[in-house]
């Protein structure tokens, strides 16, 4: 490992004056012989900001070797790395400089060789991927603004990326213009948001994942018949509401086994229960055991209700966590499938933390751990997971071992006015 120190760099001269405290992370560290990749720039400005500095990202003068003073507006480190050296630089005003240091000095405490395990599957699903190219397609074909209500799935880049493009996301119809065209999100709503949409005269374009859509469906026939429905699901979640919407004065909202005992039913014979298609499978099937044990008579859908992204997702973890010293799960802190994933690692006994991309991951959860498994939630896009991998190639050689499973071919056609 060497450590050099920089002459100071003009921190934001591209974009005006200095913040009081800002730093520059290094991207590339520039020398007097072939530049030197920093791919560990995301994980080191991620820290600054947590520490209240502004960090932007670019490349860094790395002249010849000098000393290391508590002055220093900016320092270097070089490391061995995945394909050859890597570096880590950051140069930082007055204000920011302590905070500079004592970041880089807790990533370097990070630094090493390790394996990466990927679990497979990870990232989107079926319906996300419908849910997104529903809304791709209507920015592309469509003249006017294309509305859609909260999040097309929970997930910041994808909503992030989507706006830049000409996405209106809004929290309900009533900010919507008369006549527009507003899409319904992958989580489905209740028969009483498509009956405003109509009362509005709203053009409809229903993204709901079909695997939801089976649930609502399945919610119409049971109270049909006369049941009360158990709905296994966490209250606020924006699937449970729209299913509760079917038929709410007959469905009844199960989130923990200890719900169970303070059920009452009009008719303890006609119970039917349904579940969220994004819960943990363990959890689910002890509050559906207890659920039969109280109501004998309880009747349930024809196959599962959480999908099978869920529940593969939930696989692959298992088969990487026994030999993980800690867990990163991509996905944001609003997606279900992606917290229970860090639930389930949880209850394995191993260390796991949600993650919205390399910025959110602290040096303190890697130091003296040389496996990471790595998975991501049904709504987080495939290349944050490769910009995790190559950030912690940063930090010294890494090893990717990618479990083998069999291949999720599901599809969905797309709903018939994005087409």
């Amino acid at each position: 490992m060497t450590v050099r120190d920089i002459r100071p760099v003009p921190v934001g001269a591209a974009s005006g004056p200095p913040a009081p405290t800002s730093a520059l992370v290094a991207d590339t560290l520039i020398g007097p012989g072939p530049a030197v990749d920093c791919p560990a720039a995301p994980l080191l400005a991620g820290e600054l900001r947590r520490r209240g500095v502004t960090a932007v990202r670019g490349p860094l003068p790395l002249p010849s070797p000098g000393g290391q003073g508590e002055d220093s507006a900016a320092l270097a480190v070089l490391l061995r790395a995945t394909g050859g050296p890597a570096g880590l630089g950051v140069a930082a005003d007055t204000g920011a400089r302590h905070h500079a240091r004592t970041a880089l000095a807790a990533w370097l405490a990070a630094t090493g060789e390790r394996r990466i395990l990927l679990a497979s599957p990870r990232s989107f699903c079926a319906g996300v991927e419908r849910a997104i190219e529903t809304v791709e397609s209507l920015l592309t074909r469509e003249s006017g603004p294309i509305y859609v209500r909260r999040q097309i799935v929970h997930n910041t880049h994808v909503v992030s990326d989507l706006q830049t493009r000409g996405a209106v996301f809004v929290d309900e119809l009533d900010t919507v213009p008369d006549g527009a065209t507003v899409v319904f999100s992958a989580h489905g709503v209740s028969p009483e948001l498509h009956a405003e949409a109509d009362r509005r005269g709203l053009r409809v374009v229903d993204a709901t994942c079909p695997l939801v859509t089976k649930v609502h469906i399945e919610a119409r026939r049971f109270a049909a018949r006369g049941d009360t429905v158990f709905l296994i699901g966490h209250a606020g979640h924006e699937e449970v509401e729209g299913t509760m919407g079917e038929a709410p004065a007959q469905t009844v909202l199960v989130e923990r086994v200890e719900d169970v005992d303070g059920l009452v039913v009009p008719d303890p014979h006609r119970v039917s229960y349904l579940t969220q298609t994004t819960l943990a499978v363990d959890e689910t099937a002890e509050v559906i055991d207890a659920l039969r044990a109280r109501f004998p008579a309880l009747r349930g859908p024809a196959s599962d209700d959480i999908c099978y992204a869920t529940t593969n997702r939930q696989e692959a973890l298992k088969d990487v966590a026994d030999e993980a010293g800690l867990i990163l799960v991509i996905g944001s802190d609003n997606s279900s499938n992606s917290r229970r994933l860090v639930e389930l690692s949880h209850r394995r006994g191993v260390p796991a933390h949600l993650i919205d991309d390399t910025g959110d991951i602290r040096p303190e959860w890697l130091a003296g751990v040389d496996s990471v498994g790595l998975t991501a939630g049904a709504s987080a896009p495939p290349y944050l997971v490769a910009e995790v991998v190559h950030a912690l190639g940063g930090l010294g050689p890494v090893t990717v071992v990618e479990r083998a499973a069999p291949p999720e071919n599901v599809r969905f056609t797309l709903p018939t006015a994005a087409r």
